[in-house]
């Protein structure tokens, strides 16, 4: 049986991976949590561990067959703009240990995720050797994407040394179960939702001018890919974008979110707030044609279930 490791088991994406890990008898799950409390699962065992010291990456990933660094200190928007330093220092801190432990003990395969914020702001769909360096990076992620970038040429540099299989996987925004829906800390996905469902006065405020375009792809596609990375990655090394390959503006996202929870809600701009009017979709054919992979949950059905499981959770009560 592989034992698999999955750091920030407790955060948005670490939780969908590991409940998606823990459903496969193949693997032995650990998870990892640190802020927030362990959540009870018969076929997840728990560390507790601060990954910002050598002391909690060594615990953590002691044993190790497989790694899934999915920790890290995200934020939406408007916490990105007001410190972009609180989603810089601790990932680079956190992601140099870690990388550098798994070569140590010559764990077989890390899988980390990268995203999709060093792409240009283009309507065509970004290929990974789209990435230009020399292209001048968004003000509001450049601390983020320049963090991103390093780590993905430290994961190859590992990879080439020959201990530890490396996937740096680009993925662009993510939804669903388990997200962050508190307004402070929430992507556009996750704080559209809260908004529409706790709506008191027929008014669902969206900040912003509307016009910034994402790529959503629905938490269960995530998985998927990084199950079929886990099984069929044989290259030292592989870069990755993950994405729907198609962009929605967050004004048609908030009136789509609307209608599918079946609310009447008249949807109110407020341009003064925060809001990075970018637009990026991925072309992930690469990731396609390597590992027969391609999203299978469409985006109204995708939030749809999304809508329903906030409902059912109440997360803006509940939430850490």
């Amino acid at each position: 049986m592989i034992r698999v490791v999955v750091l920030g088991a407790t955060g948005f994406v670490g939780r969908n991976v590991a409940l998606a890990f823990a459903a496969d008898p193949a693997y032995a799950v650990t998870g990892v949590c640190h802020r927030r409390p362990a959540f009870a699962h018969p076929r997840i065992a728990w560390i507790e561990a601060d990954l910002c010291t050598q002391a909690g990456v060594d615990a953590a990933l002691a044993g190790a067959d497989l790694v899934v660094h999915a920790a890290a200190a995200t934020a939406g928007s408007a916490a990105n703009l007001v410190d972009p330093l609180a989603l810089v220092v601790d990932n680079q801190i956190m992601t140099a240990r870690i990388f550098a432990a798994a070569h140590r003990r010559a764990v077989a395969q890390v899988i980390w995720f990268s995203c999709a914020v060093m792409y240009a702001d283009t309507d065509k769909p970004q290929r990974e050797e789209d990435y230009d360096p020399k292209t001048k990076l968004h003000p509001a992620y450049e601390g983020a994407a320049t963090t991103k970038v390093y780590f993905e040429n430290m994961a190859a540099w590992y990879a080439r040394l020959g201990r530890t299989r490396f996937a740096a996987l680009r993925h662009t925004n993510i939804y669903g179960p388990y997200d962050k829906y508190d307004l402070a800390r929430s992507h556009v996905c996750g704080a559209t939702i809260t908004k529409a469902l706790t709506a008191t006065d027929g008014k669902l405020v969206h900040w912003g001018t509307g016009k910034a375009e994402r790529d959503l792809l629905h938490a269960d596609d995530l998985c998927a890919a990084v199950l079929a990375v886990a099984k069929g990655q044989r290259e030292a090394f592989g870069l990755f974008n993950l994405g729907a390959g198609r962009t929605i503006s967050t004004l048609d996202l908030a009136r789509r979110i609307v209608a599918l929870a079946g609310l009447d809600l008249q949807i109110v701009l407020d341009p003064s707030r925060a809001s990075i009017d970018t637009r990026t979709a991925l072309d992930c054919t690469r990731f396609r044609e390597r590992f027969a992979w391609a999203p299978r949950v469409g985006l109204d059905d995708g939030l749809r279930r999304t809508i329903d499981w906030w409902r059912l959770h109440r997360p803006d009560r509940t939430a850490p």
